[in-house]
Order: C-alpha cells, then sequence, then structure tokens
C-alpha cells in the first residue's frame, strides 16, 4: 500500500478541474515545495504516487533525501555512527536540497547562488530536477501516457525557471 501526503492538494486540484470539464483522463500533477511529490491521475482517480510508507520514499525534497538505496543509508549510519532514531532524522531533516547544497534547502536562495558559481547550489538544482523528470516518466509509464502536466505547490506555481528546467527533457512525452 504506498500513502501520499499532498492529498489535499492533489484533491483539491481534481475537483477544480473536474468542475471546469478540464481534467484530462491521464494527468500528473508535480505538488512542488518544501515537500515534494508527484500523483498520476486516472479518469480522475489517483493511480500511483511517488511516496511510499513515508515521505521519504520519492523525490528529493529541501530537507528530506527523496528514494535512496537502502545499503546507502546504511553506510551512512556506520560512518557517522548514527542510532536508528538519527540516521531517520538526518535523512529527513539534513539531506535534500539542504545537504546536498550545504547552505540553503530555498529554490530562491539556490538559484541566485547557482548563478553566482556556487556549484553545489548547482548541484542540488539539478538533482531535484532530473529527481522530478525521472517521477514523471514513472507516472506517464503507469498510465500508458500523460495528457495533462499539472504544477502546483510553492516552487511549482511559482518557479518558471525550475518549470521549464523539468519540461526541458519532456518533449517524449509531448511537452
Amino acid at each position: 500500500k504506498r500513502y501520499g501526503y499532498h492529498g489535499i492538494s492533489m484533491g483539491s486540484i481534481v475537483h477544480y478541474l473536474t468542475e471546469q470539464n478540464a481534467l484530462a483522463p491521464k494527468t500528473v500533477i508535480c505538488h512542488l515545495g518544501s515537500g515534494s511529490s508527484l500523483t498520476a491521475v486516472m479518469d480522475g482517480k489517483s493511480n500511483e504516487t511517488t511516496m511510499g510508507y513515508s515521505p521519504l520514499e520519492g523525490l528529493m525534497m529541501a530537507t528530506r533525501s527523496g528514494t535512496m538505496d537502502v545499503s546507502a543509508a546504511l553506510a551512512i549510519k556506520h560512518e557517522l555512527g548514527f542510532s536508528d532514531d538519527e540516521l531517520e532524522q538526518y535523512l529527513n531533516k539534513k539531506s535534500g536540497l539542504i545537504g546536498v547544497s550545504g547552505t540553503s534547502n530555498d529554490i530562491r536562495q539556490l538559484l541566485a547562488s547557482e548563478e553566482a558559481g556556487d556549484k553545489r547550489a548547482k548541484l542540488a538544482l539539478d538533482l531535484f530536477v532530473y529527481r522530478v523528470q525521472l517521477a514523471i516518466g514513472q507516472m506517464a509509464a503507469s498510465m500508458g501516457g500523460i495528457d495533462e502536466l499539472i504544477f502546483t505547490g510553492t516552487v511549482g506555481e511559482r518557479s518558471n525557471i525550475i518549470r521549464g528546467r523539468i519540461l526541458s527533457k519532456l518533449q517524449y512525452l509531448g511537452f
């Protein structure tokens, strides 16, 4: 069983588009913010989501690692001498954009730092975009294609730079 943690956001988009008679049969909703997830909506019903048992599965986020190999997590645990609880805290609170960049979990700040030549900020942004692109492909595979792609959440709604970067490799899906 998979759990989605952005259900209110996803549900409100589906409800609004249904009322407007604008919901396509195969829709992918990208909720991108401090917390991020994608949901494949087929014929108005959730078909797939990037999150699993916890928000750690799926996309890289502001402070969360996103999906990673269990062996990598164990290597981090052993290298840093963490208990199970400390590892869980580390992967939830000190990873993701903040962990890769070493400076910020704010997309706006990372874009400014990237512009100023900060290579770790660029790496954090590149990883975030890449993981979203992979997840869109995963959602497309779950439905046999995509008719509509929607961006929501603070980053999804307000960062045309990030949306453009995400779309840059999705021509094969018609975007």
